[in-house]
């Protein structure tokens, strides 16, 4: 495995927990071996930057791994010291490593020569970071309903590689530098006939944009959707038959949810429905339409 190989192989990382760290000088100098580190061995003082010429190094979610340079028979690079400190001071023998940092899925190297001295080192990451706002009307819309997918798009492909899945609206989310398409699905949560559990509605906001080193995007995806609750009357204005099966359907034809009940109720996208009644062995419909944020009845009439 090559070195440049190797580097693009250890970028896809996760986050870790932010740790407060006091950080030495910058990269690239040499200094006397510290008392009490064994002839042959010398501390390396790494840090971390999220763009070139950054002067605040990174304080706190960082993973570091060291590995040797010279790669093994399998073409694997022996691991050889790991950290969560920001600033990690690593005593190494003498050799030749390569430095990684991770930083949410953002990620950097650099070659390290330990020679009988202390040795800093600074790792550019040329990261910046993402924030997802949700919103339904004017309101945000709570975490636990929206879920962020990020795909970095290729040319005729915007979704050509996903590089987060599930992600949270009001996270800070680190990436390296570049441009990202983002997905943004709107939840259902508790209307589910699956005991609760929280279901993708119709409801998808989409938007391409770009994340600059040491700076945080942020991005506002506004839903539009309502709360339809779903009745079969014997006229309109009646109580609700229990043991009802619904469908709800596109003008099209095509299915957007089935469920059971003498009142369930669904999150749709705003626009026009079609809604389908099944209540002992006969068949009704109705056909409706979804205003963004006005939540209301949809009475199927058995006639």
């Amino acid at each position: 495995m090559t070195f440049v190989r190797f580097l693009l192989v250890m970028t896809s990382l996760f986050l870790t927990p932010a740790v407060a760290q006091t950080f030495p000088p910058p990269g690239g100098s040499r200094g006397p071996m510290p008392s009490g580190v064994e002839p042959g061995r010398a501390t390396v003082y790494l840090s971390a930057v999220l763009a070139a010429g950054d002067t605040q190094p990174v304080r706190g979610g960082l993973k570091w791994r060291i590995f040797e340079t010279q790669a093994q028979a399998d073409g694997t690079h022996k691991l050889v010291a790991e950290s969560d400190e920001a600033a990690p001071q690593i005593t190494l023998p003498d050799g030749s490593y390569i430095a990684h940092a991770a930083f949410g899925l953002a990620g950097g190297s650099r070659q390290v020569t330990v020679a009988g001295q202390a040795v800093s080192e600074r790792v550019t990451l040329n990261a910046g970071a993402l924030k997802i706002v949700a919103m339904l009307g004017d309101n945000p819309i709570p975490p636990q309903k929206v879920s962020i997918s990020l795909y970095v798009p290729e040319r005729g492909n915007s979704e050509a590689k996903l590089v987060l899945d599930r992600g949270r609206p009001g996270d800070v989310i680190c990436l390296p530098e570049g441009a990202y398409h983002v997905e943004s699905t709107l939840y259902d949560v508790g209307n589910s006939t699956a005991g609760g559990a929280a279901t993708a509605t119709n409801s998808v906001v989409t938007t391409d944009l770009r994340v600059q080193a040491g700076k945080i995007t942020e991005a506002t995806l506004k839903h539009h959707a309502a709360t339809m609750t779903l009745k079969l009357v014997n006229a309109p204005g009646g109580e609700a038959l229990a043991n009802t099966n619904f469908s709800v359907l596109t003008p099209g034809g095509d299915v957007i949810r089935e469920l059971i009940g003498a009142f369930p109720a669904l999150v749709l996208a705003e626009g026009e429905y079609v809604a389908i009644a099944r209540h002992d062995g006969k068949t009704y419909q109705a056909p409706f339409k979804v205003q963004s944020t006005l939540d209301r009845d949809v009475e199927v009439v058995a006639k």
